[in-house]
């Protein structure tokens, strides 16, 4: 092998999410890098927006799987099975890493009957977990440890999804490694724009405490949640919905029964490149999803100085740390959050201390730099635990 392996990124859509930037980003830094490297994806589908248009100006080969999709469609996996085998076949990589359940399911397996000598897979948050069927979490499950016996090394954003996957059975310790999920750092430590401009664009009042919260407007994110702590907490606090999805119209009409209306805010579907900027006009964040590996809102929120309050799941309380960095938050406690959104705005000089501190953790520990540096580690190490 040389110096250099070819590498073949493998994700099953490129939407706007933080697994997909996560993909974007490393693809983008190792062909600045100089390496042989290429993505296949499937279509982006759904109202969340995409990132496939920057991907096709990134200078390196992208490749289109149309049956790659997100849902479970026998038929549709099946060919995309045989798409990836053959792509594999025909590019002839020495790694193949992939992202996603779907993606990292079918293209493991396509990577190993191609006779990819390496394969990796990063865990940005596992298929299963306590709030889907208990058919579909054993389904998953049993694919994933199938999926971890031909793969190198699991690749996680965060060590609670070492914890959980190998509590299920999935890999061996020794195959896991720790890789913190990348960002452009710089747009959230700096603003670009006069804070009272965005706030005028956002339709947000200019002396207004902001709470915002960026997701998708879907299910396990949590939005009733923060609307239903907001009808709780301290009425000056307007809350800033950043992101779109197939719950909008049904969040806006939680939001009049409640009586908020006048208080919530749906940004819509932003550019990745305009997140900083809800960030920068907001005073702190909320992060109420029932599920996520690491939730890259986290890091971006204390880069740009914004105290954090999260529901306590998953790799939360990797980045927060109560009472330093922000506030952690029993899931599904909206007596709790509605206490944390208080406590945040009855201490402002805390809540700036807070950020101040996770500014400093966060800066080179969530570069992107620092993500495709570990990445590049990972691929030249001659130490492999080889399946």
């Amino acid at each position: 092998m040389t110096a250099r392996p070819r590498v073949i990124h493998v994700i099953t859509r490129l939407i706007l999410g933080g697994a997909q930037e996560n993909t974007l980003l490393t693809v983008e830094g190792l062909h600045r890098r100089g390496w042989n490297v290429r993505l296949a994806t499937g279509p982006a589908e759904g109202p969340e927006g995409e990132l496939i248009t920057r991907a096709r100006r990134g200078g390196f080969p992208v490749d289109d799987v149309p049956t790659l999709r997100r849902a479970v469609r026998p038929v549709a996996d099946a060919a995309a099975f045989l798409a990836l085998a053959r792509l594999f076949r025909r590019e002839r990589p020495d790694i193949v890493h992939t992202h996603s359940s779907k993606a990292g399911i079918l293209g493991r397996f396509a990577a190993a009957a191609a006779g990819v000598p390496r394969i990796f897979h990063t865990i940005h948050g596992l298929p299963f977990h306590p709030y889907a069927r208990r058919s579909a979490n054993a389904l998953f499950i049993a694919s994933e440890r199938a999926a971890a016996a031909v793969t190198e090394k699991l690749v996680v954003v965060a060590d609670a999804m070492r914890r959980k996957a190998l509590a299920a059975g999935v890999g061996r310790p020794g195959q896991y490694v720790r890789v913190w999920s990348g960002m452009e750092v710089e747009p959230f430590l700096n603003l670009r724009k006069p804070r009272e401009e965005i706030r005028r664009a956002l339709g947000l009042p200019a002396d207004a405490l902001v709470c915002c919260k960026v997701a998708r407007l879907f299910e396990l994110k949590g939005h009733d949640f923060v609307l239903e702590a907001a009808a709780q907490a301290d009425p000056r606090v307007h809350y800033l919905f950043v992101g779109d999805g197939l719950w909008r119209d049904r969040l806006a009409r939680k939001a009049a029964s409640l009586g908020l209306s006048d208080r919530i805010h749906f940004a819509g579907l932003v550019p990745p490149s305009d997140v900083p900027d809800c960030l920068h006009a907001s005073d702190f964040l909320v992060h109420a999803s029932l599920r996520e590996g690491l939730a890259r809102v986290l890091p971006q929120a204390l880069l740009a100085g914004l105290p954090a309050i999260s529901f306590d799941t998953d790799g939360a309380n990797e980045v927060i740390e109560e009472g330093v960095t922000g506030l952690l938050v029993r899931p599904e406690d909206v007596r709790g959050l509605a206490a944390a959104i208080n406590r945040v705005v009855a201490d402002p000089s805390a809540a700036r201390r807070w950020g101040e501190r996770g500014r400093e953790v966060c800066r080179e520990r969530f570069s992107a730099d620092a993500m495709v540096r570990a990445l590049e580690g990972l691929y030249l190490s001659e130490e492999a635990d080889r399946p």
